[in-house]
């Protein structure tokens, strides 16, 4: 079992669009939205590689989301643009910038993981790089539009994970400085307080 970690892991984050996320209904959209910031902000936190990608803006999938553009200003500015090809990976930019980070284990979420996700995590992993998909920072129009996704992503040779569960994966130790802000995303964004 291969372990991810900030030195040989890169983040993905395809389509989180203002206008796709509203085709969400198998999970509610501001937990796919806050988990997404998450992942960011860990990227950012450990200094992963970011590639962040995009379907046709100007139209009614819009624009990705702006904290993106807060959190990972150089990774939003250099977001790839793509004019309407479906499988972000057959996008020879967004390859080519995967290729670019030197990483070959990817950590990807995206929307819909039925049609934004699925086919760059195929394709990832037949060009030889190792997947974690991050399923609560994605999501579909239908639960069995998401669950026949899983499964094609799993028999591919994918590993389904949890944000939660990838964060701690990368952060290892919360007694360290990156661990103690690791825990204030998690905090902030994906787990419930525990506080009385």
């Amino acid at each position: 079992m291969t372990i991810f970690t900030p030195q040989d892991s890169a983040l993905l984050l395809i389509d989180h669009q203002v206008g796709t996320m509203q085709l969400i209904k198998n999970i509610p959209h501001d937990v796919v939205k806050q988990n997404a910031i998450a992942l960011a902000k860990t990227a950012k936190i450990l200094g992963l590689p970011v590639v962040l990608t995009s379907s046709q803006e100007t139209n009614i999938q819009g624009l990705l989301l702006s904290e993106f553009k807060e959190i990972l200003p150089e990774a939003y500015s250099a977001r790839v643009q793509r004019a309407g090809i479906v499988n972000a990976w057959n996008d020879p930019n967004f390859s080519a910038a995967v290729d670019a980070t030197g990483k070959k284990n990817l950590i990807m979420a995206g929307v819909t993981t039925s049609v934004c996700l699925v086919y760059p995590v195929l394709s990832a992993i037949a060009a030889g790089y190792q997947v974690q998909a991050v399923m609560d920072a994605s999501g579909s129009p239908s639960k069995l539009a998401e669950d026949v996704s899983w499964r094609r992503m799993e028999n591919a040779g994918a590993i389904l994970t949890a944000t939660d569960s990838v964060i701690a994966e990368l952060g290892q130790d919360w007694s360290t400085a990156a661990g103690s802000q690791l825990i204030q995303v998690l905090f902030q964004h994906v787990l419930p307080s525990i506080s009385a």
